[in-house]
């Protein structure tokens, strides 16, 4: 039928069957017309549809367009010439075949069509559609044949059809050009990503990132220089997908979590209840049951509602991984070609006769088969890693969404760390897990359909090869669950080792004080020895995996060729069939090697997995108790409330009735411990209720005791998100005693805070918390002792501005927690709490007159304080200058609280001056603070020096200095690299050895034919076969044993001295270094340097070396091929320059913008409850999205710029197959089969290994980077020597004089002198008080004499010694401080009390009488070796003081400084103590700082 059609012959094979083969010109003519117009056709309604549905705003007309549509045009007119020739031809006498009617006419409307389509595209964001690529290439394709056969019929001299053929040139030229122009990308103004806009030959080379890498490669890359990811990856459209899909699925586990619940509750039952017929058991059963249900117990705490999270990501990203399947699918399929083209090629050089044409043919498919593979390889790889990266993103930002709204009971659980952890490490760990899906199916896909092609070639002798495989799974298999278990312990071990990191760094000052460091260091040191005991174990597990891969692939070929040969006489091995099935079984090594990486990997996402749901699934806070009322005529009102810390404990508040009206002061009193704070949680909704309810009316705002403040500026931490009210502020600033504070910070309100406040005193830490809550106009305010931090006067100050009847907060309803008495005769109402009850209420007088608790704590606080007391703390004169200090201080007799000494330079004089000179500066600076805030734009620009407080992050820049991998490879020790390197190297000339002996054996089949080949010959060539494969097998293993000790030396090496280095830097260090940028470097560079960086070096060198001797093997074969490796190098190695750089500077980015977003999170679940009391929780979480954000779109570069890399060396790869297949067709004469197969399995093998060393290559260099942010902190200068030559006498101090001679002192060298030229003399037993306002710079004093701060000018002398003269311990040692912040540490009480064990419990016990613990610790079930959590949480700030107290009783030292160290407790414990000190620290030098007056009343100056 096609031939009347045509007119002509269709379809002759003897056309094939010559050296100039041709396709007949009927067949070009239709079907091959016919292919790339039925794609279009097809696909183009959907097309249509899909631009109609999501069509997006119109955009403009550019030239590309133009261009396009006007070639389009001019194809559109050639095929209306061609019709009308036709047509005048036709009235002519010879019939013309119908063809020439069809084809013009079927183009003219396809033209139309492609029209159409390219112009709605002008609707669409990317206008460039990939299906029309498609058919432009396909139909230049399919064109090429019709091309060259009318060539030849013009050039035979058949002019025939010379304007048919004019007309075909021109239309094949025009679409050559619309091709070459759809490859270019239109730009879309609305579109600030390139990658949205690309055209779909830029998508499918990633040519769009070009403009990236060559930025990256000219200058370092910035986070401005990376584009933001799109839309649909943004942290906000993620969530809100995932959170719809996890509301269906938790649910559902939630209820089989409950059946399970229930089941093994029935179960229990029924086996107690057998147990109860059979009375007569022992007491040893009864107690055994015990212990077992003791065991259950901890058991099904264990269980929680389990199985959702894969579901729900499933369902959440499932149009991903839908796609990436298909690419895949293709992929692996496209693999089997090349060895079946790598078959024909043999024969073809194996057969004189065949034509040259096919070997061309051969190897342009060889060529093109790889291409279509390597494209569909890299775009698959970007979605996975897409996708990756997505869940990453996405369980990030679930995990700090849920964080907000935990449970404190779910919330105790966990530290800081471990939710920090489950946000890196854990979301890391799905995001690899993830990357690799597909590998699942994509694996056994692989291994079948190799199997199958391999028994085709050599038959049974197949499963011999098989069978050794199967073998070695198993093996794989056992190793690596062994592996998960040390892996698991390691994640604890880790785990524990930065708790304590935490803990020291969070203590770090405490350790100074008291000379700790050395035990602590040895603490972390005995984890950190068992975890590289661990990573040992580890590392050995890996290198025997490594081996069993090594050896797996030559173990198979060895049996298997040996059992093929040996089965039957008849069979030979040839060329054909031995590198035919190479080719196989090194498709076959990749599915197996990944299977045990990938079971791993799946195992490690199945414990991070199950972390997860745990978190994610945990209970929300429940605040069904408070209820929110509107129209209530009271404020606050408990009805009956009972609430609990956690429900296996009792009740801390109970049955507690309250109401409180509108616009009152209420002051909430009681001793240490009764559950003054707790109500306030309570009200807050942060505890779980036992019964009763809470109503509330209007908002709240909350000041907590230990304020929490944010990293960021004063005027940030005030405004706290809220508008800026410039009267209003000034007003909080002045009313919250802040206003003399930001005159010595530097850049006043705009001075950087760092992180937890730790450049401000606990005083302006607590007020700055208030001016907070004052600056929120909230209806009730909870203030959790906000006074207790400040010093008399400024309290006094605070009160009457803020607090008190006349405050900027009167006429809102207050709730004042407190310690201070003499605030309390103003108050509207006391509710003073015993065990947390209520035990009276009512105003002060009416409480006095009622003669209960409360009157009776007030009397032994009267008496204690004595007449003057009372008159100091009953002041109620107005004073005209609220900060003058002088008038409080002039008011009390001279002896008793005067600092003066009678001297030139007294501290009061320095002092009164200095507060009568800020008094003067009141108003102008109150004006300045105006006029700063006009200025604003230009104080910005310059800092004022020493306002910014935490560094930024130093990112290094360029290449990572070569002293950097010197230093690693010093602490691997250039020894182990020698054999480590030497090892490997001759694993590979057996490998060299075993391939060229492999082509001469099949060399053997052209000399001897089956019958006569010779056993002895036979034997031999499989012995050496099998010894050449058994020695690269085991020296792969020596070098990788080698190298697991060589490596863990060096990870060891470097962490002791980053410990040992961190631990003797200077305070000042530590204020200026976020703690989460320090914790840092001992979480993530460490790991980087124990696991990855050892990794990536191995595989570098394996993959060096393998290409090496590939290229040499092919250069062996074909010589002139060495002119062919020279311009592929070329390429190569400006490939790779090109992206290293960039990509170096990407990570660096990922993991300067990863640690903000750990310090926000760490710092956000520290001030759970102030952002839940504000109700601020979507300002945070908007925050941290746009911190994910950032992080992401690093990491999404980073993606993309390996898929760049890849898809150019794959190219690079391609070349190599197909130059070195060309090479073999043009020197056919020459060369062997044996030869052919020999080149060309091992230049198809290589194509991998290209991509791998690159890869490699960068990511040593990205890793090294963990060695180079190492090294920064271990050359952090450090502070004074702990032990010096110069050692104190034996017994000093013995007397506790202590001299100050004209001492200066400024905390950073930038700043302003804090101390100027103080001198003093402190006699021995003396008692000194120091008092001044909050920031005079009194805690200064007490870092000086600890050499905290070292000295700017003159010196401290005790008992005759120099104490800038001796080493730091041998001084630190000697003092005893009760610091300021009770900071404690997770471990035992005893442990906190005595960490070197100097001390017998006996001493213990007595020091904890003396404190009033002793009762409390002996009711602990573990008595002193009861386990504190992190910070000490499970002890209220009362107890924390009195054991910091016992700490220091501990001591017995001859000098004693306290720091406001009872403004925590409340006032008959305050009286204890202050016996306490008196009796037990009689015979010590004290210097007391003090901020209530009457902690000094005793003072001897």
């Amino acid at each position: 039928m096609l031939e009347n059609f045509c007119n002509s012959t269709f379809w002759n094979s003897s056309l094939l069957d010559n050296p100039e083969a041709d396709l007949p010109l009927c067949f070009e003519q239709t079907v091959l017309v016919w292919i790339p117009l039925g794609f279009l056709w097809l696909l183009a309604p959907w097309q249509l549809l899909h631009v109609y549905r999501s069509r997006a705003k119109r955009s403009s007309i550019t030239k590309l367009y133009l261009a396009k549509q006007v070639l389009v045009g001019f194809l559109l007119i050639l095929a209306a010439i061609e019709l009308a020739l036709v047509l005048t031809e036709d009235s002519g006498q010879a019939a013309v075949p119908a063809v020439r009617y069809t084809n013009p006419s079927l183009y003219l409307g396809t033209w139309l069509l492609v029209l159409l389509i390219q112009h709605s595209r002008r609707w669409c964001v990317q206008k460039d559609s990939w299906f029309l690529s498609l058919f432009w290439i396909l139909s230049i394709l399919c064109g090429t044949f019709q091309f060259q056969t009318l060539i030849r019929m013009l050039l035979k001299g058949n002019g025939s059809s010379l304007a048919y053929s004019c007309l075909f040139f021109i239309g094949y030229a025009f679409q050559i050009l619309i091709l070459v122009l759809s490859a270019f990308s239109e730009k879309d103004g609305s579109a600030d990503n390139p990658s949205l806009t690309a055209s779909f030959l830029s998508k499918i080379t990633f040519s769009w990132y070009d403009s990236i890498v060559l930025k990256g490669y000219k200058q370092p890359l910035t986070i401005e220089d990376v584009w933001d990811v799109d839309e649909q990856s943004k942290t906000k459209t993620l969530v809100s997908k995932f959170e719809t899909h996890m509301a269906r699925e938790l649910p559902k586990a939630r209820r089989a979590y409950q059946r399970r619940r229930q089941k093994a509750q029935r179960d229990s039952e029924t086996r107690l209840h057998g147990l109860s017929k059979n009375q007569s058991q022992s007491q040893d059963v009864l107690v055994l049951e015990e212990a077992k249900k003791k065991k259950q117990k901890s058991g099904t705490t264990e269980d929680f509602p389990k199985s959702w999270l894969v579901k729900t990501l499933f369902k959440t990203f499932y149009l991903i991984i839908l796609k990436s399947f298909l690419l895949k699918l293709v992929h692996d399929l496209l693999m089997f070609l090349n060895p079946q083209l790598l078959k024909l090629l043999i024969s073809f050089a194996s057969d004189p006769d065949s034509y040259v044409w096919t070997g061309y043919l051969f190897s342009v498919l060889l060529f093109a088969v790889a291409l279509v593979q390597s494209f569909c390889l890299q775009s698959y790889f970007q979605l996975c890693f897409t996708l990756g990266v997505n869940v990453r993103t996405t369980i990030m930002a679930s995990v700090y969404r849920k964080a907000l709204s935990l449970s404190n009971c779910a919330r105790k659980q966990y530290t800081v760390g471990e939710t920090v952890n489950l946000m890196s490490v854990d979301a890391q760990k799905l995001m690899d897990v993830t990357s690799f899906i597909h590998l699942l199916w994509s694996n056994g896909l692989q291994i079948v359909l190799a199997l199958y092609f391999l028994w085709i070639e050599l038959g049974p002798s197949v499963l011999a090869g098989v069978g050794v495989m199967l073998l070695l799974i198993p093996l794989n298999g056992i190793i690596a669950t062994k592996n998960k278990t040390i892996q698991a312990k390691n994640m604890k071990k880790k785990d524990r080792r930065l708790k304590i990191m935490n803990e020291i760094l969070n203590g770090i000052k405490i350790l100074k004080y008291f000379a700790w460091e050395p035990s602590f260091k040895n603490q972390v040191h005995d984890i950190r020895k068992k975890e590289l005991k661990n990573l040992l174990t580890f590392g050995q597990m890996q290198s025997v995996i490594m081996f069993l891969l090594y050896i797996t692939p030559v173990l198979v070929s060895v049996v298997t060729f040996s059992v093929y040969v040996l089965v039957d006489s008849n069979n030979v091995l040839d060329a054909k069939k031995a590198f035919t099935s190479i080719t196989l079984f090194n498709i076959l090594r990749f599915p197996l090697s990944m299977l045990p990486m990938l079971i791993s990997s799946m195992l490690q996402a199945s414990v991070s997995k199950e972390r997860l749901e745990k978190y994610l699934g945990g209970d929300d806070l429940d605040t069904s108790a408070i209820q929110r009322d509107c129209n209530f005529d009271k404020v606050v009102q408990f009805s009956n409330a009972s609430f609990t810390w956690d429900h296996d404990t009792e009740a801390t508040i109970r049955d507690v009735n309250l109401d409180i009206m509108p616009g009152q002061l209420v002051a909430v009193v009681g001793t240490v411990g009764s559950g003054k704070s707790s109500l306030m949680s309570a009200m807050l909704g942060e505890m779980e209720n036992v019964h009763g309810h809470i109503t509330i009316k209007g908002t709240v705002a909350y000041v907590p005791q230990q304020s929490w403040i944010q990293n960021g500026t004063i005027k940030d931490n005030i405004l706290f998100g809220s508008e800026l009210d410039e009267k209003r502020y000034q007003q909080v600033l002045e009313a919250c005693a802040l206003l003399q504070d930001l005159e010595v910070l530097p850049g006043r309100d705009l001075a950087e805070i760092g992180e937890k406040g730790i450049n401000l005193s606990g005083g302006q830490k607590q007020r700055i918390s208030l001016a907070r809550a004052t600056y929120q106009n909230s209806d009730i305010y909870i203030l959790d002792d906000p006074l207790s931090a400040v010093d008399a006067h400024v309290g006094k100050h605070i009160f009457d501005k803020v607090l008190g009847p006349n405050g900027l907060l009167k006429g809102k309803t207050r709730l004042l927690v407190t310690h201070s008495i003499h605030f309390l005769p103003q108050v509207d109402e006391i509710v003073v709490l015993d065990g947390g009850t209520v035990s009276e209420k009512g105003p002060y007088h009416a409480l006095l007159a009622k003669k209960g608790l409360f009157a009776k704590n007030l009397k032994t606080f009267i008496k204690q304080a004595g007449p003057e007391g009372e008159a100091t703390v009953n002041e109620d004169s107005d004073e005209e200058d609220d900060y003058g200090l002088m008038t409080s201080v002039e008011e009390t007799p001279e002896d008793v609280a005067s600092l003066t000494m009678k001297r030139e330079n007294s501290l009061r004089r320095t002092l009164s001056r200095r507060s009568r000179s800020n008094s003067r500066h009141l108003k102008p600076l109150k004006n300045s603070l105006r006029a700063q805030n006009v200025n604003i734009l230009k104080e910005e620009e310059e800092l004022v020096k020493g306002q910014k407080l935490i560094k930024k992050e130093f990112i290094q820049t360029g290449k990572v200095k070569f002293s950097i991998y010197l230093k690693y490879l010093r602490a691997v020790g250039w020894c182990s690299i020698f054999f480590i390197i030497l090892a490997y190297v001759i694993s590979f000339v057996a490998l060299v050895g075993s391939n060229l002996w492999l082509s001469a054996w099949t060399h053997d089949s052209q000399i001897f034919n089956s019958t006569n080949y010779p056993a002895s010959q036979r034997d031999m060539r499989v012995g050496v076969y099998g010894a050449l494969g058994l020695v690269q097998g085991i020296f792969v293993l020596i070098a990788n044993l080698w190298s697991v000790y060589g490596f863990a030396h060096a990870s060891n090496t470097l962490h002791k001295q980053l410990l040992n280095n961190i631990l003797r830097a200077p305070m000042s260090f530590f204020d200026t270094t976020p703690i989460g940028r320090i914790v840092n470097r001992f979480a993530g560079d460490i790991s980087t340097v124990d696991d990855t960086l050892p990794t990536s070096l191995r595989s570098w060198i394996l993959c060096f070396l393998g290409i090496s001797s590939t290229l040499f093997m092919i250069c062996l074969a074909t010589p002139v091929f060495i002119i062919i490796i020279i311009p592929l190098s070329i390429i190569y190695v400006s490939v790779q320059m090109f992206y290293v750089a960039t990509s170096r500077q990407l990570r660096r980015l990922d993991s300067v913008t990863r640690s903000p977003l750990y310090s926000f999170f760490s710092e956000t679940v520290s001030g759970l409850s102030v952002i839940r009391a504000f109700q601020h929780q979507q300002r945070f979480l908007k925050h941290s999205e746009l911190l994910i954000d950032t992080n992401q779109k690093c990491v999404y570069s980073w993606i993309i710029s390996n898929r760049w890399l890849a898809v150019r060396l794959e190219l690079v790869g391609n070349l190599i197959v197909f130059f070195s297949s060309l090479m073999m067709v043009i020197y056919r004469n020459t060369l062997h089969g044996d030869t052919v197969g020999f080149v060309l399995s091992n230049a198809l093998n290589i194509m991998q290994t290209l991509n791998w060393l690159v890869r490699m290559m960068s990511e040593i260099e990205t890793n090294i980077v963990a060695v180079e942010r190492i090294n920064e902190y271990i050359k952090v200068e450090n502070e004074a020597p702990w032990v010096t030559d110069k050692r104190p006498p034996a017994g000093w101090p013995s007397k506790g004089e202590i001299q100050f001679n004209n001492y200066e002192v400024r905390y950073r060298p930038e700043l302003d002198l804090v101390l100027k030229g103080i001198t003093c003399d402190i006699r021995s037993q003396e008692k000194v008080g120091v008092v001044g306002r909050t920031g005079a710079g009194k805690s200064s004093l007490t870092n000086c004499l600890f050499r905290i701060l070292e000295a700017a000018g003159g010196q401290i002398i005790i008992d005759g010694v120099d104490i800038s003269s001796i080493g730091l311990h041998d001084l630190r040692e000697k003092l005893t401080i009760i610091p300021q912040d009770p900071i404690l540490f997770s471990g035992t009480l005893r442990m906190n009390l005595d960490p070197f064990n100097n001390y017998s419990d006996e001493e213990v016990w007595k020091a904890l009488e003396l404190v009033h613990l002793k009762s409390f610790v002996a009711n602990l079930q573990l008595g002193l070796s009861h386990e504190l959590t992190e910070a000490g949480d499970n002890l209220s700030i009362g107890q924390r003081q009195l054991l910091c107290l016992a700490r220091a009783l501990l001591r017995k030292s001859k000098i004693l400084v306290m720091d406001e160290a009872t403004a925590a407790v409340d006032l008959e414990t305050d009286h204890l103590i202050q016996i306490t000190i008196q009796t037990e620290f009689a015979h010590c030098t004290t210097i007391t700082i003090a901020h209530r007056l009457h902690t000094i009343m005793d003072s001897d100056k």
